[in-house]
């Protein structure tokens, strides 16, 4: 057994205070969490106030404030201050004559108690009408069944005792499919567009349409057209119509039903705002709705009182003292780390707009240069890990739009002259050409590989298929058009 023994020894470790780790997080946020973060702060420091909340009056008003803000807050109020307040767990601001009146909410139904609705218009037994609901709630948001009946009768033999067939579900599951939105209950996207087309009038487009559903849809969806016009004798007019009828279709019916109350969009606040006026670039920060922050006159009065007289304070008083200075510390840090997070944010956006300069004056992406984090990193001086922090999860505002940060930041190659461009330059002469292609016979990767390397862009087909599938465009047998 080896021998143990205690030893002294020290180490020079780098780690982040609390003040430091806190930095990040501010510089790391976008504006909308800012907001909050300095309300939090509000609402935990009493020392701290918005600028906005002591306007600049006569002396004999500040001094009338000053007296009212002592009566209002005394010193005892914040010396117990526990993790979880007492008033944030209970009020007893109530007499027992105070009748409590709930106000009803009102919401939206969702898409599931939309179909259990329906279900209880439907002529069903009391056991057809539990298999019909266990079926409903296999059902997912885009309205498919993707579990298969098999396995969904052994869940109701083992889960609630109950032997029934897979005939028996089926039976169900075809009353549920009369159900709306049109193509809820399907199991595969065929079914789904069969159960839809066949609630459309008898048009022949649409009769048409049906026959391809049922019977060619494998050749439909690589689009075989060729075989389609070969069986039916077709042309490609009566073709194309059919087509038409099928892309009217909801491939996901579920998606269809959908209640404004329910919906939760997401609004993005840009951190940045570049104005284009007369040809000069104006950067500024969303500073909207985030106050200007300082400290309380009064606590401040307080600390220079009680410094002023240490010999006379009591016990209380020292440690109503203590408690003022730690607030007012906390009050000075928190105010210089949101002024350091507006200046990193700012130098870091000026110097991404100087170096996309002719990229933020027209908005042409073809003028944009290949930048990585690095460059801007050099360029302020500052960390990768801080540029890194800057660029995510923040927006910019500019005349042409909004966008993300990363955006702007791209890899780069060399073309046959040794000029070196961004690859968002390749991407954008790569969706040109396909937004102009002959949707007949669409331009294959090879096709597309010739036709940048005559635009002096020496790229490979395996790279065009990746910048391809990055610009999410499907390969060229799947653009193919009548």
């Amino acid at each position: 057994m080896p021998s143990q023994k205690l030893s002294l020894q020290q180490k020079l470790l780098q780690k982040l205070s609390p003040q430091q780790i806190q930095v990040i997080k501010l510089l790391e946020i976008p504006t909308v969490q800012l907001e909050q973060r300095i309300k939090k702060e509000l609402e935990e420091n009493p020392v701290l106030e918005m600028a906005s909340d002591m306007p600049d009056n006569s002396e004999e008003e500040q001094d009338n404030t000053s007296e009212k803000e002592s009566d209002e807050f005394s010193l005892e109020d914040y010396m117990q201050d526990d993790d979880i307040p007492n008033y944030r767990l209970s009020t007893n601001n109530y007499s027992k004559d105070d009748k409590q009146v709930d106000i009803p909410f009102s919401t939206g139904v969702s898409f599931h108690e939309f179909l259990h609705e329906q279900l209880g218009l439907a002529e069903l037994d009391e056991t057809q009408r539990k298999l019909a609901e266990y079926i409903i709630g296999n059902i997912d948001e885009d309205g498919y069944l993707r579990r298969d009946l098999f396995s969904i009768s052994d869940d109701l033999a083992f889960t609630m005792n109950m032997d029934v067939s897979e005939k028996q579900l089926e039976e169900i599951l075809e009353s549920i499919q009369d159900f709306d939105p049109p193509g809820v209950g399907a199991r595969d996207l065929q079914e789904c567009l069969s159960l839809q087309i066949q609630r459309k009038k008898g048009s022949e487009p649409t009769l048409l349409a049906s026959k391809i559903i049922d019977q060619n849809f494998e050749e439909f969806t690589k689009k075989h057209y060729d075989k389609i016009l070969k069986r039916y004798d077709l042309q490609e007019e009566e073709l194309k119509e059919a087509i038409d009828e099928i892309l009217k279709l909801n491939p996901k019916p579920g998606s269809s039903y959908s209640n404004p109350l329910n919906r939760a969009n997401q609004v993005i606040v840009p951190d940045f705002i570049l104005d284009n006026i007369d040809g000069e670039l104006q950067l500024s920060l969303n500073q909207k709705n985030v106050p200007d922050l300082k400290m309380n006159g009064t606590y401040l009065d307080m600390l220079k009182a009680y410094t002023g007289n240490k010999k006379k304070i009591s016990k209380d008083q020292k440690d109503a003292m203590v408690f003022v200075k730690q607030k007012l510390d906390s009050a000075k840090w928190f105010i210089d780390a949101i002024k350091q997070r507006h200046h990193t944010l700012l130098v870091t956006m000026s110097e991404i707009i100087e170096f996309q300069k002719e990229y933020f004056k027209e908005g042409d992406e073809t003028k944009m240069k290949p930048m990585i984090l690095k460059d801007i990193a050099d360029r302020t001086g500052l960390d990768i890990s801080t540029i890194s922090r800057v660029s995510n999860s923040k927006y910019i505002q500019t005349h042409f739009g909004i966008f993300p940060l990363k955006f702007f930041f791209s890899e780069g190659m060399q073309k046959d002259t040794g000029e070196e461009v961004s690859t968002r330059e390749i991407k954008k002469i790569l969706q040109d050409c396909i937004d102009n292609e002959d949707k007949r016979k669409p331009l294959t990767d090879e096709k597309l590989a010739q036709i940048l390397k005559e635009k002096s862009y020496p790229i490979a087909r395996r790279t065009v298929a990746k910048y391809r599938e990055q610009l999410e465009l499907p390969v060229a047998r799947l653009r193919k058009e009548l």
